[in-house]
């Protein structure tokens, strides 16, 4: 992926762009699983934020993720954007389930 091309998308207020993490396609024993038979992760990176929604008065609210937090995702939602031939998602703050800490 380049990291010039990503640079160009900037979320707009409370929106941020993720990129879902992948599923394991090969077993502990080496054994590849079929696409179909991957499970989906509701796991994902995120990639770019935006400013934040305003508040009555104009100013940005700030969102409690920023770049590089490992997020928890709904089962279904947010909307998908392709970037050379890779598939992120964008979703609002308020969207995202939980930030997962290490």
């Amino acid at each position: 992926m380049s990291a010039s091309k990503l640079k160009n998308i900037v979320p707009l207020l409370d929106r941020v762009l993720v990129q879902r993490i992948k599923p394991q396609q090969k077993t502990a024993a080496g054994i590849y699983i079929p696409e179909k038979a991957q499970e989906a992760l509701n796991e994902g990176i995120i990639v770019a934020v935006g400013k934040g929604a305003l508040n009555k008065e104009g100013n940005h609210i700030p969102l409690q993720v920023a770049v590089g937090d490992k997020i928890l995702l709904p089962p279904y939602g947010g909307t998908p954007v392709k970037v050379l031939q890779e598939e992120y998602l964008l979703f609002r703050d308020s969207e995202i389930l939980a930030k997962v800490v290490e």
